[in-house]
C-alpha cells in the first residue's frame, strides 16, 4: 500500500490523522498504527465518535493536536475533490496533504494548454480585411473544410485498408500513390484517374483505376466536415453581394467537389475552381486564370498554405489573409502531447478526429486569455470521453463473441447509452445480425441489495460500506425500511436485521418475476455494469436461473471480491495511474438515464424510483454529452474500415485526461452535481476537475 521508505519516512514520530472513514482506511490503519502517531480520522461529513478503534476528529482538532501529516485514503477521483476541500487549509497551518499512494496533493501540478504565444488573423480582421473587397476567394482543404485524419497522406493509408479487406493487395500502395502524384504534379494538376493509371503499370490485381478513384473519394468524402466559422464568414460575404470564388488544389473532378461541398452545406458562392480541370495548380498557374475570370481585379484570398494560398496568390496580384487550419492549431499547441502516440493509423484518426473539432474554428486561439476553450457539452462528450467509451463497447462486443454469449443484462443507468451505442455498432458492417440479444436491467445497487440479502454475513458486507449518515437513513436509503419513531441512538443495523431479511424474500420474489419476463434465452448471460466491485452482480446472481458473466468497464477493489466467486472481466483494473481511475466518477455521472435510480418493484410488479435529484439543466447538459459521444461513434464507424482494427486506451487516456487542461465555458457543465446516493454523497463536479 504504502511506499515507506521513500515516501514517508520523514513522518516517523510525527502526530499524523487519516482522512476517510471507508474499509480501506481500516486496512490501512494496520499498516500504519506501527509507523505513525494516530491522533485521529477526518471525514467531510463527520467530526466525533469513533471508528476502528481511533477518534474522528475535526480539521481544528488537527491544529490542536500539531497534526504534521494527513494520509487520504481514498480513491484518485476522491482525493482530488478532498484537496480542493482542505488544501488551503493544509497549507495555511503547516499540514502536508498525501495520499495512500504518495502523492502530494497539495503541489500544484495542474498543465494548461493555451496560445499566449501564438499570433493570427482574428475574426474580426479577416472581417475588415474583406470589406475592403468586392472579390473573395477561399481555399478550401483545411481552410473551409478539415479531414477527420491528422495528415492527408492518412486517406491513402485508409484507402489501402479497405482495399486490403476486399482481398485486393497491390505492393507498396501508398508509396507508389505518393510517388506518381508528386512526378505528375511537377508539370500540370493531374486527374486522381491518371495517378491510379501509373500506380496499376506493374500490378497484375484486377481493379481499374477509376474503381481505385473512387475508392478513395468515398474515403476522404467520409473524412471532411465543415469549418463552420469559415463557412459562416464566407456564406455572410456572399449574402454581402460580394463575388466568392472557392478555389482548390485537387486531383477530384469538380462534379465530386460539388458533392463534397453540399455534404459540408456549403451553398453561398459564385464559382468553384479546381486545378485538375484547369490542368494547373496554385503554385503554376491556377491564380492567374482566376484573375482572367474576375477581369484582372483585385480580389482578396482566404487560405491556410502560406506558400500556395498567401504567397502565390500575392505574386499573382491578390491580397491575402491566411489563416490557421486545425493541424496548424494542433501544432501550435505541441500536439497536445499526441505526436509522440500517432505511429498506428487508428491513433492518427482519433487524433483527426479530435483536431477537426476541438480547432474546427481556425479563431480558436483568440478565446479568453487564449486559452483552449470548451464551449458546449456536447465538445465536452466528443473531445474527452467519446473515445474511451467507444473503445470499451467494441471491446465489450469482442468479449460477447468470443464467449458466444447469447443474452446481455445492461444494468440500469450506466448501461442506458452503452447500450444504445452496442446496438449501433451492431447494425455496421459486418457487426450486423448479432448473436446476443442486449435488455436494459432494471437494477442499481440498492435494488439488488433490497431483494439478495440472505444472512448477518449480507448485512455486514452492505454495512461495511461507508455511509456518511445516520443509521436512520441508511436503513431507509439501502434498504427501504422506515425506522419510524424508533430511538435508535444505541442500535446498530444488525438490530434491524429479521426485517431487512423479510424485506428481501418479499422484493426477491418480485424481482423473479420481473426476470421471467425478460427474452433470456439459454446459456451465460452478459451482465454490464460501469464502474463496480461486484456487489450488484453478486446480489442479482442470487435470483438469475443462470451463470452471469460480468463485463465491465472499470472493476474496483478486485482483490477484496476474490473470494465471491464471481465472474468477472474489465475493459480496466483497478491500480496503476491511468486517467480512468482518476476520472471515472465524471463519467459515471454523465452516462446516466433520463430516469432516477431504480429501487425496487412494488406488489404490482411496477418499477419504483429514487426521488429526482438532478435538475432540468443537468439532464440537458447529460443529454448533450452524450449526443456528443452518440455523434462521435457514427462518425467513428463511418471512417474506420474496422473498428476492432486496434484499441489504443493511451490515447483514450490521454485525451481523458486534457478535460483538465483546458477552459470549459458551459456553465451548465460546471454546476453538476456529482451524486451518488448509496453513499449519501455530493460532490461539485469542479472539485474533480
Amino acid at each position: 500500500m504504502l511506499d515507506w521508505n521513500e515516501t514517508f519516512e520523514m513522518y516517523q514520530g510525527s502526530a499524523v490523522a487519516l482522512y476517510g472513514l471507508g474499509t480501506e482506511t481500516e486496512k490501512a490503519l494496520k499498516e500504519l498504527e506501527e509507523k505513525f502517531h494516530i491522533v485521529g480520522l477526518l471525514d467531510s461529513f463527520r467530526e466525533d465518535g469513533c471508528l476502528y478503534g481511533q477518534r474522528i476528529i475535526s480539521l481544528d482538532e488537527c491544529i490542536r493536536a500539531e497534526v504534521r501529516l494527513i494520509i487520504v485514503v481514498a480513491r484518485p477521483g476522491s482525493c482530488r475533490a478532498i484537496a480542493k476541500r482542505i488544501g488551503t487549509f493544509c497549507r495555511n497551518n503547516g499540514i502536508d496533504l498525501i495520499d495512500i499512494r504518495g502523492k502530494d496533493l497539495c503541489r500544484k501540478t495542474r498543465v494548461t494548454y493555451d496560445f499566449k504565444d501564438v499570433n493570427g488573423t482574428a475574426k474580426n480582421e479577416l472581417v475588415r480585411l474583406a470589406g475592403g473587397h468586392t472579390v473573395i476567394s477561399v481555399d478550401l482543404f483545411d481552410t473551409l473544410i478539415a479531414r477527420q485524419a491528422l495528415f492527408s497522406a492518412d486517406v491513402i493509408e485508409l484507402t489501402e485498408y479497405r482495399l486490403r479487406k476486399k482481398g485486393i493487395e497491390i505492393q507498396d500502395f501508398v508509396e507508389k500513390r505518393l510517388k506518381y502524384e508528386k512526378e505528375l504534379s511537377k508539370t500540370s494538376s493531374p486527374y486522381l484517374e491518371e495517378i491510379y493509371e501509373r500506380v496499376l503499370e506493374h500490378t497484375s490485381e484486377e481493379i481499374t483505376a477509376k474503381e481505385l478513384t473512387e475508392l478513395e473519394w468515398a474515403v476522404d468524402y467520409d473524412l471532411i466536415v465543415p469549418r463552420l466559422d469559415m463557412v459562416e464568414l464566407v456564406s455572410e460575404f456572399y449574402r454581402q453581394g460580394k463575388a466568392v470564388y472557392i478555389i482548390t488544389d485537387t486531383y477530384y473532378t469538380k462534379c465530386r467537389i460539388l458533392k463534397m461541398l453540399e455534404k459540408c452545406g456549403i451553398k453561398d458562392y459564385t464559382d468553384l475552381l479546381v486545378s485538375c480541370e484547369y490542368q494547373t495548380g496554385k503554385t503554376q498557374g491556377l491564380f492567374q486564370t482566376f484573375r482572367e475570370k474576375i477581369g484582372g481585379g483585385k480580389g482578396l484570398h482566404i487560405g491556410d498554405d502560406l506558400y500556395a494560398d498567401i504567397e502565390c496568390a500575392g505574386r499573382a496580384g491578390l491580397s491575402s489573409c491566411h489563416i490557421f487550419s486545425s493541424l496548424d492549431l494542433l501544432e501550435l499547441a505541441g500536439y497536445l502531447g499526441l505526436q509522440a502516440k500517432c505511429g498506428h493509423l487508428l491513433t492518427r484518426l482519433k487524433a483527426g478526429m479530435f483536431a477537426a473539432r476541438l480547432f474546427n474554428s481556425p479563431f480558436q486561439f483568440e478565446t479568453q486569455e487564449k486559452a483552449i476553450s470548451i464551449k458546449t457539452s456536447a465538445d465536452i462528450g466528443f473531445l474527452f470521453m467519446a473515445p474511451m467509451i467507444c473503445d470499451f463497447v467494441v471491446w465489450f462486443r469482442e468479449k460477447v463473441r468470443e464467449r458466444k454469449l447469447k443474452n446481455i443484462l445492461f444494468s440500469a443507468r450506466d448501461g442506458y447509452l452503452i447500450k444504445k451505442l452496442y446496438d449501433m455498432l451492431n447494425g455496421f458492417g459486418e457487426f450486423q445480425k448479432p448473436e446476443a440479444s442486449g435488455v436494459y436491467f432494471m437494477t442499481s445497487r440498492m435494488a439488488a441489495i433490497r431483494a439478495g440479502i440472505e444472512d448477518e454475513d449480507d448485512i455486514g458486507y452492505v454495512a461495511g460500506m461507508k455511509f456518511s449518515g445516520t443509521l436512520r437513513r441508511q436503513l431507509w436509503e439501502r434498504f427501504g425500511i422506515d425506522a419510524g419513531e424508533d430511538d435508535i441512538e444505541e442500535k446498530t443495523i444488525f438490530d434491524y436485521a429479521q426485517q431487512i431479511k423479510e424485506n428481501a424474500a418479499e422484493h426477491k420474489k418480485r424481482y423473479q418475476r420481473y426476470v421471467s419476463s425478460l427474452p433470456i434465452q439459454e446459456g451465460d448471460v452478459a451482465f454490464f455494469d460501469f464502474v463496480a466491485k461486484g456487489t450488484s452482480q453478486m446480489f442479482v446472481s442470487r435470483w438469475m436461473e443462470h451463470h452471469l458473466k460480468g463485463l465491465y468497464f472499470l472493476q474496483l477493489e478486485k482483490d477484496f471480491m476474490q473470494d465471491k466467486n464471481l465472474d468477472i472481466e474489465a475493459f480496466y483494473s483497478e491500480g496503476g495511474e491511468t486517467a480512468i481511475y482518476d476520472d471515472y466518477y465524471i463519467l459515471e455521472t454523465v452516462l446516466t438515464s433520463p430516469e432516477p435510480s431504480f429501487l425496487e418493484f412494488d406488489r404490482n410488479g411496477t418499477a419504483c424510483f429514487a426521488d429526482e435529484t438532478r435538475t432540468d439543466r443537468d439532464m440537458n447538459c447529460f443529454l448533450q454529452i452524450q449526443e456528443g459521444i452518440e455523434e462521435y461513434f457514427r462518425r467513428y464507424l463511418q471512417i474506420c474500415p474496422d473498428p476492432a482494427m486496434g484499441i489504443e486506451k493511451e490515447t483514450d487516456e490521454l485525451l481523458l485526461k486534457m478535460i483538465h487542461k483546458v477552459a470549459i465555458l458551459d456553465q451548465d457543465f460546471l454546476n453538476i452535481k456529482v451524486e451518488d446516493r448509496f453513499f449519501n454523497r455530493m460532490t461539485d463536479i469542479t472539485d474533480l476537475i
